[in-house]
Parts: structure tokens; sequence; C-alpha cells
């Protein structure tokens, strides 16, 4: 895809987010991403919120992927519920 920026810590790229009008984010991984195959082979939603820690402490849901900072001013968490990966994602206030 255009404009992919590479995470080398997950081995995987994305884009897409910034320009899409929907908000969505393609992912492509390499054969070697240490991400949860659920993450690589399911696709997900994500949701805004105020703080991350905050929503992980109140619940009790399986993380997939502790909270990281993915880029400047991010930082986002992975979930399971129900089966399905959830994101969340705290941009820096």
């Amino acid at each position: 895809m255009p404009d992919e920026l590479y995470l080398p810590h997950f081995k995987f790229y994305v884009s897409g987010f910034a320009t899409s009008p929907f908000g969505i984010e393609w992912m492509r991984f390499e054969d070697d991403s240490p991400m949860c195959d659920l993450i690589k082979t399911v696709p997900h939603i994500a949701f805004v919120v105020k703080d991350l820690d905050y929503e992980l402490s109140i619940r009790n849901f399986k993380i997939l992927t502790p909270p990281n900072p993915p880029s400047e001013g991010v930082r986002v968490a992975m979930i399971e519920h129900n089966g399905a990966p959830v994101e969340l994602i705290e941009f820096e206030k």
C-alpha cells in the first residue's frame, strides 16, 4: 500500500489511517511478526479512549498486545472481546 509505515518491533507495516475518511488502516505482517494470530487473521475495530491505562484496569479484558507507542503521541493496546480483537487508542492530550 502507498506510504506504508514499518513498525520494526512488531514486524509489520501500516498505512491508510491518516488519509481514510473512515479511519481504515491497512496492516501487512512479515512472516515472523510476533503479533498473535488473532490480530493477524481477524479484522478488528478500534476505539479512542481518554485514558488507556484506566480502561484496561477497570475491565477484565484478555490483553493481546500491552500498551505501546506505535507512533509519536499515540498509545495503543489490543484486547480480545468475545473472540474478536479490539484496539484501544489513546492520543496525547
